[in-house]
C-alpha cells in the first residue's frame, strides 16, 4: 500500500510539473539561446539547400537587372555589417548576399537562398539601427524558415519560369515583388507568405535582433509608426505593407513575445553614429536627385545688382535661360589684385 501511494504521488508530481510548466523546460522555438541548434526550416521541402540557392542567385540577378543597386562603398559595407551580424545570430543555413536599392520606397525583401535587398527608402524612414535590424531580421526569418521554398513544394511549383506568371498579391508586409513606380517587376511565386509565415517570421526575426543585441521594441515601434503613417496618408508606404499590414494582433503578440521570451538585458543597441551618418549620405543621394531638376523649391539662386533685372543670375532680363556651353551653374570669380 505504502508503494502504491509513492507511486501515485510520484505521477501526480510530474503531471504538476508537465501541466504548470514546473520543469521550466522551454520550446526551442522560443529560446533565444537555442538559435542555430533547432529544426527552423524543416518540412517537406523538394528544394536542397543547394539548389534553393541556385534558385535565389537567379532571381537576384533578375532583381539587378531592373534595379539599381546603390554602389556607393559606405552604405553598402555598412548596411551588409548590419545583415549579416544579424544572419550569425539567426538559424539561417546559408550564406547571404545583401545589396542596397537605390529607389526611394520603403521597401526590403529577401529571395530564397539568402539573396536580400534594402531599399534606401527603408533606411531614410527608420529612426535609428535598430528598427532596421528589425526589418532585416524578419526578412532572414523568412529565409531561416525556407518559407519560400517550402510554399512552393506545397503549391507544387517546380519551375522558375511559372514565378513570373504566378504574379499576385503577397501576405507579405516588407516588400515582395510589387511593380514600383519605374515598372520594375520582382518575381514572386516563391515569396507569396501566408499569415502563419509572417507570424512566425515576426517571431523568429525578434528573437535575431534581440541576439544580435538590439532592443526588440523597436520592431514594434517602426511598424507602429508604418501603420500610422499609411492611415494618415494612403499610398505614402508600399503596396505590399498595406496588403498586409503590421495588424493589431500581430503588434500585440510581438509585445507578449517580447515580455515572455526575452530576458530584460540592461542594455540595449538602438543607435549608432553610423547609421545617422549613412543616413545623411543617402538623404544626399535623393537629395541631388532632386537638385538636377527646377522642381526643389529650395534650390540656391543668385540675384542681380540692382537696377540691372530681377531674375536669377543665370537667365536674361525677360527671364529667359540664356544658352551656354558646358556647365550652366554661376560661378564667381576674383576681382583683379586677388581680392
Amino acid at each position: 500500500m505504502l508503494f502504491r501511494s509513492v507511486t501515485l504521488l510520484t505521477i501526480a508530481t510530474t503531471l504538476s510539473l508537465s501541466v504548470f510548466g514546473g520543469d521550466n523546460k522551454k520550446n526551442p522555438k522560443d529560446d533565444p539561446d537555442a538559435i542555430g541548434n533547432r529544426n527552423v526550416g524543416q518540412g517537406v521541402n523538394f528544394y536542397s539547400l543547394e539548389k534553393e540557392i541556385a534558385l535565389g542567385k537567379q532571381l537576384a540577378q533578375e532583381v539587378e537587372r531592373q534595379a539599381k543597386v546603390v554602389d556607393d562603398p559606405v552604405i553598402a559595407e555598412y548596411v551588409n555589417r548590419v545583415g549579416q551580424n544579424l544572419v550569425r545570430n539567426s538559424d539561417a543555413k546559408v550564406p547571404f548576399t545583401i545589396k542596397v536599392l537605390d529607389s526611394e520606397e520603403v521597401n526590403a525583401f529577401a529571395l530564397p537562398g539568402g539573396f536580400f535587398f534594402v531599399n534606401t527608402g527603408l533606411i531614410l524612414k527608420a529612426d535609428n539601427e535598430a528598427e532596421l535590424a528589425g526589418v532585416m531580421g524578419h526578412e532572414i526569418a523568412h529565409v531561416a524558415a525556407r518559407h519560400g521554398t517550402r510554399n512552393a513544394t506545397r503549391g507544387q511549383i517546380a519551375q522558375i519560369g511559372m514565378i513570373a506568371a504566378s504574379i499576385a498579391i503577397p501576405y507579405g508586409w516588407t516588400g515582395y515583388a510589387i511593380r514600383q513606380g519605374a515598372g520594375m517587376a520582382i518575381p514572386l511565386g516563391f515569396l507569396s507568405f501566408s499569415r502563419a509565415n509572417e507570424r512566425e517570421a515576426d517571431h523568429l526575426g525578434l528573437q535575431y535582433m534581440y541576439k544580435a543585441g538590439y532592443d526588440p521594441t523597436a520592431f514594434v515601434d517602426f511598424f507602429e509608426k508604418l501603420e500610422t503613417l499609411e492611415k494618415r496618408k494612403p499610398g505614402s508606404v508600399a503596396k505590399v505593407f498595406s496588403t498586409h499590414p503590421m495588424t493589431d494582433d500581430r503588434i500585440k503578440a510581438a509585445q507578449e513575445e517580447i515580455q515572455k521570451d526575452l530576458a530584460p538585458r540592461p542594455e540595449y543597441v538602438v543607435n549608432t553614429s553610423e547609421f545617422n551618418d549613412v543616413k545623411a549620405r543617402i538623404a544626399m543621394l535623393h537629395g541631388k536627385r532632386k537638385l538636377d531638376t527646377n522642381s526643389d523649391p529650395g534650390k540656391p539662386t543668385l540675384r542681380r545688382a540692382p537696377g540691372s533685372g530681377t531674375g536669377p543670375a543665370d537667365t536674361d532680363d525677360d527671364g529667359t535661360k540664356p544658352k551656354t556651353d558646358g556647365d550652366e551653374r554661376p560661378t564667381l570669380k576674383r576681382r583683379d589684385g586677388g581680392s
